[in-house]
């Protein structure tokens, strides 16, 4: 398959939400709250070009709490993403068997929400890299995980939205706060909220090493226990970043720089074990990863053929180059990797100076041709996040 130009990114096909209508429209959450404001006007060219400008029709809610720039956000303390995450409740109630063998086999990938502008153009910046989109690296193939699954971090997420049931992928990572016993896990931020605000997904659940056994593979029916050999594990906390959930999806484009999320979770069936006792492994994450040391491994579900989401796969992406949407955001890390809608929110790995295996993006968008990934570039924003969650429990 012949390398395209990264301008095909304005076709991405894995980032945004699983609705095809955008969150904040006539039928959407803030078409139906009269509390609902206008954006304020563009910032002139005297003002801060950092000075956040909102999308138009947001509710007030959304508003409360918000730094006055996102660069302000890197001085969170945990007492503001508490206040922030006081405003935006996340309420996900057991509900015991509802996720089985159907609902699972019926649940969609993330569908496309095109950006709609193309990335920043290439441009030589040795000394930084910010605001650089390089070309788009060779496609690498994705091959096969061997199995089994059951001491891999990884797995797939399930939920409930306006548009019916989806799913993605995610991984086990440590806790800062509980060492050796954790229970939270990285994902995408478009596979727990809707974006542009919109509300967080409905009945959202991880399972740990999906289809293990690969009792599901070649499109045969199973029972839940060969789906889910190490439980349903419900989120009770979920945290993203603001800049998704403001921006996100419907053609906010540098939200993907954000497009991250940590969610908490606990076993329905309450072993006593913790996720990462029950699973045998978690990874930490790698924050402020040197781009120039990184060779990174992509690892997801993907669904849209010629995959069936019922497999685990992995791309060895190499060197990562950049994407970038907004000049004063993280540049996104790109890698080759022909994985398609379902590997949303999968992790990427890289190896530390220390020789650990660590998390250090996800995939958050992909071209329509299914020939790249690219994903976050986590930084202060991230870490404020999982800190602040790791301390909740």
């Amino acid at each position: 398959m012949p390398t395209i130009h990264r301008s095909a990114l304005a076709a991405a096909v894995v980032a945004g939400t699983l609705l095809a209508a955008s969150a904040c429209g006539p039928d959407g959450p803030a078409g139906d709250d009269p509390s609902t404001v206008a954006a304020p006007p563009p910032a002139s060219a005297s003002a801060s070009p950092a000075v956040i400008t909102l999308p138009s029709g947001l509710p007030t809610s959304l508003l409360e709490g918000l730094p006055r720039t996102w660069d302000d956000l890197k001085k969170w303390k945990l007492d503001d993403w508490d206040k922030w995450a006081s405003k935006h409740v996340f309420n996900n109630p057991v509900v015991k068997d509802f996720w089985d063998p159907d609902k699972m086999g019926d649940s969609k990938p993330a569908e496309p929400a095109p950006p709609a502008n193309k990335p920043a153009p290439a441009t030589p910046k040795p000394a930084t890299d910010d605001g650089v989109t390089d070309p788009e690296p060779p496609m690498v193939k994705a091959v096969p995980v061997p199995r089994p699954y059951t001491k891999q971090p990884s797995g797939k997420v399930f939920f409930s939205a306006k548009g019916g049931r989806g799913n993605c992928s995610a991984t086990v990572i440590t806790d800062p706060q509980h060492p050796g016993r954790s229970n939270l896990v990285w994902t995408a931020g478009h596979c727990v909220h809707e974006g542009k605000g919109g509300s967080f997904f409905k009945d959202l659940v991880f399972v740990p090493a999906y289809n293990n056994s690969g009792a599901s593979s070649g499109g045969k029916r199973a029972p839940l226990s060969e789906l889910a050999p190490l439980g349903t594990w419900w989120a009770d906390q979920v945290t993203t970043s603001p800049q998704w959930m403001v921006e996100g999806g419907g053609g906010g484009d540098a939200a993907n720089q954000y497009d991250f999320a940590v969610m908490r979770v606990r076993n329905q069936s309450d072993t006593g074990k913790s996720l990462e006792e029950t699973v045998g492994s978690a990874v930490p994450v790698w924050f402020d990863a040197p781009r120039d040391q990184l060779k990174v491994a992509a690892i997801g579900y993907p669904l849209v053929k010629p995959f069936d989401g019922q497999e685990l796969y992995r791309c060895d992406g190499g060197k990562p180059t950049r994407l970038s949407f907004d000049a004063k955001r993280p540049t996104m890390l790109t890698i080759g990797c022909n994985m398609t809608q379902g590997a949303s929110g999968g992790g990427w790995f890289a190896t530390m100076p220390d020789g650990r295996t660590a998390l250090v993006s996800n995939t958050s968008i992909g071209t329509q041709e299914h020939t790249s990934l690219s994903g976050p570039y986590l930084e202060a924003v991230a870490e404020q996040a999982l800190e602040w969650i790791s301390h909740k429990q």
